[in-house]
């Protein structure tokens, strides 16, 4: 495959990829909840001192949502959507 047709099957317009971008980072935020609520509760109250007193929440909510939100998975999600417009395009002709 030549890399000129590769780019455009890998290609999606901006608006396509801040969607999808958006959908990672909600999907992120759902599987990593739990992370979320022991960092919340630990920020509860303080100002300052978060940032060294639920140091250990930050990094596992941040760890949990790298798995996520990364290049890897977005290229993932963008191959899915070129699929799915492949098969439209496919059953509209």
């Amino acid at each position: 495959m030549g890399y000129i047709q590769e780019a455009r099957e890998n290609h999606v317009k901006k608006k396509v990829e801040e969607a999808l971008r958006s959908k990672m980072k909600q999907k992120a935020l759902k599987e990593c909840d739990q992370f979320t609520s022991k960092y919340a509760q630990c920020a509860s109250g303080r100002t300052l001192s978060v940032v060294w007193q639920c140091r250990k929440q930050a990094k596992e909510l941040n760890n949990c949502l790298h798995q996520y939100t990364n290049d890897a998975v977005l290229e993932e999600m963008k191959k899915e959507y070129m699929l799915q417009q492949d098969g439209k395009g496919s059953v509209r002709t």
